[in-house]
């Protein structure tokens, strides 16, 4: 047997267990109200209308037979009680309350009245109490009214203010309830924000006490790392610029001193290597985020895509462009031309042959896939290179990486709001595929 699972959000569970609370309140307040009330109250009635039922029959006994004739007549006696009188009234489900009280009053009359004069109560055509009399003549059932205390007049109104104040104690507390969640929901956004590499807005401090506490932790906590990323912007720049200058001036030295024949395949050797070490830091300076500082602008990505085919196809890799029909979205152009550089260079140097530029929407969403036709890796291996400082085993023989590439396409395409995708190529090779929404929020 499956159990009932318990609601996941605050909200739902605070307001569930209000409203548990409030029934059970209400179920105890009229446990009270009818035990401790209405009972004596009722038994006190059927207390004095046995004494009044008595008086009636000891009057029915002296008046004179013409006399108790017209009497009995007016109270509309009958030799038997009417079969709509019953002894015990089939209880109401919709009013227990009522059943409750007319069963105490009941047996609390039976209790006070002889043993020969029973008690039936009708029901249908009117409530009515039948009792029967004693009379010289013989006995006699008349139809007596029902005391408003047995059928329950004025408990209505009691439990249906208590009901509509049960009520607007829950939805006073949902509405109290919502109030605090609504801070907390503030509060996970910013954390989504700041997790996608943005900087939210402080968050306001002016709530409850502890909310409040929250909320100021968590702006210091973002200044904390914006005060961190400055830093690392900084020291990054550094490095950058402490590398560089001693490679610009070796590079310059070499190319103002004389050569030799002997020389010559030193000093290309030596400027390929320059090459790769400005590789490797521009590499760096793109994986510690330099594109997250970028603002973005609407832009053509059709646009983007031939015009780094041209600059590849110069360069003697002739990629085969298939463009769709794409619209204009914001992106950040600096971090998307890495993106796709990085993929079209991945694709010249790792595949090779079939190269290939796609673009296409659907959905909402943008969509550029790169691909070849070489037998590298697969897309299950491709997933794992995802990780910084990952090279895959058909890297081993090209020098000059740092095995940060697809991490770097995967965090500009995070940066967009998109992901990163590998899918095997019809015909064989392999797609990258950068998906990304037209309306990008987090750019």
């Amino acid at each position: 047997m499956s159990r009932i699972a318990p609601p996941k959000s605050l909200l739902a569970r605070n307001i569930a267990l209000l409203i548990v609370l409030v029934m059970l309140s209400q179920v105890c307040s009229l446990t009270v109200l009818l035990h401790y009330v209405q009972r004596p109250r009722v038994e006190r009635a059927a207390a004095v209308f046995a004494n009044y039922v008595a008086i009636l029959d000891s009057l029915l006994e002296a008046v004179p037979d013409d006399a108790r004739a017209a009497l009995m007549v007016r109270l509309d006696d009958r030799a038997s009680a009417p079969k709509e009188a019953a002894s015990a009234p089939l209880p109401n489900l919709l009013r227990l309350y009522r059943t409750y009280q007319r069963d105490v009053f009941l047996d609390s009359l039976r209790k006070q009245l002889p043993g020969d004069m029973p008690v039936r109560w009708q029901s249908e055509g009117g409530e009515r109490l039948w009792i029967r009399m004693h009379a010289k003549s013989g006995p006699y059932w008349v139809a007596l009214p029902i005391p408003g205390d047995a059928q329950g007049v004025g408990i209505d109104a009691a439990i249906i203010l208590s009901l509509g104040l049960a009520a607007l104690a829950a939805f006073t507390g949902y509405l109290i309830q919502r109030r605090l969640n609504r801070p907390l929901q503030d509060l996970a956004r910013a954390a989504r924000r700041v997790s996608a590499g943005e900087t939210p807005p402080p968050l306001p401090t002016d709530g409850p006490t502890e909310i409040a506490a929250v909320s100021t932790a968590f702006n210091q906590m973002t200044e904390a790392l914006q005060q961190a990323e400055k830093t690392r912007a900084v020291m990054l720049a550094g490095i950058s610029h402490d590398i560089r200058t001693p490679l610009t001036k070796l590079r310059l030295a070499m190319a103002m001193a004389p050569l030799d024949q002997g020389d010559e395949s030193f000093t290309a050797a030596a400027e390929s290597y320059l090459d790769q070490i400005d590789t490797i830091v521009q590499q760096f300076m793109d994986f510690a985020g330099s594109s997250e500082r970028e603002a973005a602008e609407p832009g053509d990505l059709n646009a983007l895509v031939s015009r780094l085919a041209g600059d590849f196809a110069g360069l003697g890799h002739e990629f085969e462009l298939t463009l769709g029909d794409v619209p204009s979205f914001p992106f950040r152009p600096i971090g998307m031309m890495r993106l796709l550089m990085n993929l079209m260079q991945n694709a010249v140097v790792y595949g090779r042959v079939g190269l290939s530029v796609r673009t296409w929407s659907e959905a909402g969403m943008a969509c550029v896939a790169v691909g070849d036709r070489g037998g590298g890796l697969t897309a299950q291996e491709l997933e794992a290179l995802k990780a910084p400082f990952q090279r895959g085993r058909n890297a081993r023989t090209h020098s000059g990486g740092t095995g940060l590439g697809l991490a770097i396409v995967e965090r500009i395409a995070k940066l967009h709001g998109g992901t990163l995708q590998f899918h095997a190529r019809d015909g064989g090779g392999l797609e990258v595929w950068a998906v990304m929404p037209v309306a990008a929020s987090r750019v």
